[in-house]
């Protein structure tokens, strides 16, 4: 066996033996206390049941746009849709908005409804909720509108309230009034059927 003859030598060849030990020992560790993977937790964050998407085929985010035959610009978006053989598509999260020619703006919210557009309509329901720039902010149970032409009109009462104060009625219509080519008629928001207003005066 080789001799050593000075302290710098003995701890060389002790290094040689310790270091290498010391790795395997390290290394060891690493698969000792690693954590096993379980296949059941993987991507926990997916929240996707691909049974029910195949099964009930639904867009996210879907937006329509157009313009009316009087110049209205409507767009609707929603948080999400699905075919629906009888009403082209029902949705979920509706809001329309219609900007008419005069410089107006309406803006409508629904928890759900339909939209056919083959038809040249929608339907809002859920929660029904106008806001006019107008000044009016409507609730009401369902309306039913054109993609056409200005065209919307609640089936059933509504409740208003706006610059006057607030009003009950039986139904609600906004539309364009009759004209003539050369003079187009005006938007009107009209409130009919049993109208009760309670006038609040301002100050």
């Amino acid at each position: 066996m080789a001799r050593f003859d000075n302290a710098h030598s003995r701890l060389v060849a002790w290094l040689k033996i310790l270091l290498p030990l010391a790795a395997l020992a390290i290394l060891s560790t690493l698969f000792l206390f690693s954590r096993t993977i379980d296949p059941s937790r993987a991507i926990p964050f997916a929240r996707v049941d691909v049974k029910e998407l195949a099964r009930e085929p639904r867009i996210t985010g879907p937006n329509y746009a157009g313009v009316t035959s009087d110049g209205t610009a409507v767009t609707l978006s929603a948080r999400t849709a699905k075919p629906d053989a009888d009403n082209g598509a029902s949705a979920t999260g509706l809001h329309a908005r219609l900007d008419t020619p005069d410089g107006a703006r309406t803006d409508i919210t629904a928890g759900d409804g339909a939209v056919d557009p083959t038809a040249g309509k929608m339907v809002l329901e859920g929660g029904v909720k106008v806001i006019s720039s107008t000044g009016y902010t409507i609730d009401a149970a369902k309306l039913t509108g054109a993609l056409g032409k200005t065209d919307v009109q609640s089936d059933g009462p509504v409740r208003a309230s706006g610059p006057l104060g607030t009003l009950d009625a039986g139904a609600m219509h906004l539309r364009q009034e009759p004209g003539t080519t050369a003079e187009p008629g005006g938007y009107v928001l009209v409130f009919k059927d049993g109208v009760k207003l309670v006038y609040q005066p301002r100050d």
